[in-house]
């Protein structure tokens, strides 16, 4: 069908579905051609009840389906690079990539669709936890970003197959250690990982196994450094946003290798203390108070104020376990 015929059937007015096709990132096609199927019929109706149900509002629409767009784009580019890499070693390439898509993307869809329900409960139940009502998207949360060591200087060490293969186990082992101890991860930025916790403690017992696996020479996770703040975050579309991420990135980029810096905020949730937060921290190899109980699994030592972006005298601690 032409998609003036599509539009046509599915009820929807073509200035509608031209603006659904382009937010999902479909090429333009011109008038005359046939380039859909009853499929694309069949989502323009959903998208049309979608919208008179409220849950596609104005307000909504464009950025709800820009990022399933991108999303499923770069979902489908990654899978058909992997079929195709088996592909290639067949005698007929093209005919084994058609077997390969007939048997196999029918079990990756069903997949894909139980992780996306498991998330959606997840996320629910999350949701329903919140006191407030309505659910708002700002809440408090323990922001962290943990950044390779040295990743500039290991990337021009490697080919592109060797790097890929160091990124993903890099992330396929960040992904474990974040998630055993409660914490989401909003997304991977090349040499970086960032992910959000409910509770200050489940991100800092994930940056420690981090930082501590990194400077264990026998472990193959490449040393890294990590910030953590914690405060009111906004949640949107599956990333987050405000001061307390910009603060726990900030704390990263000065973090030293194999270090963990953490805010006020993080450090009040830990501790509980706020009486010396607006002190002055001593120099950098000045001797530091350690605080918090005697009793808490962390100890943090106050360092120096650091000038970064934004955040003329940002006050960091040093986070370490705490040692009998």
């Amino acid at each position: 069908m032409t998609r003036g015929e599509v539009a046509e059937r599915a009820g929807v007015p073509i200035e509608v579905a031209e603006l659904l096709w382009r937010l999902l990132g479909f090429a333009r096609t011109e008038p005359d051609d046939r380039a859909f199927t009853e499929a694309d019929v069949e989502a323009l109706r959903l998208s049309r009840e979608l919208m008179e149900l409220g849950i596609l509002g104005p307000d909504s629409q464009a950025a709800l389906v820009r990022t399933w767009g991108r999303s499923y784009a770069r979902l489908a580019e990654w899978q058909t690079s992997l079929l195709a890499d088996i592909a290639i070693a067949a005698p007929d390439p093209e005919q084994r990539l058609t077997e390969l898509a007939t048997s196999v993307l029918p079990r990756v869809e069903a997949l894909q669709s139980y992780a996306w329900r498991r998330h959606l409960a997840s996320a629910t139940s999350r949701a329903l936890a919140v006191e407030s009502a309505p659910v708002s998207p700002v809440r408090p949360l323990a922001v962290c970003f943990v950044d390779i060591v040295g990743y500039t200087s290991r990337s021009k060490a490697l080919d592109e197959g060797e790097l890929v293969d160091w990124l993903e186990r890099f992330e396929d082992a960040a992904t474990g250690v974040i998630t055993d101890h409660g914490g989401r991860i909003i997304k991977t930025i090349g040499d970086e990982v960032l992910f959000v916790a409910d509770d200050a403690a489940e991100a800092a017992e994930a940056a420690l196994e981090m930082t501590t696996r990194g400077a264990d020479e026998e472990d193959g996770f490449p040393a890294v450094r990590a910030g953590i703040a914690y405060g009111e975050v906004v949640s949107r579309l599956g990333d987050v946003f405000g001061p307390t991420v910009n603060v726990a990135a900030r704390l990263t980029s000065v973090a030293r290798p194999g270090a963990v810096l953490v805010d006020r905020g993080c450090f009040e949730r830990l501790t509980g203390r706020t009486e010396d937060a607006e002190e002055d921290g001593p120099g950098e190899g000045e001797a530091a108070d350690e605080s918090g109980a005697a009793a808490s699994a962390y100890s943090l030592r106050r360092v120096r104020r650091v000038t970064v972006k934004d955040y003329p005298r940002l006050q960091p601690w040093v986070l370490r376990r705490t040692t009998s």
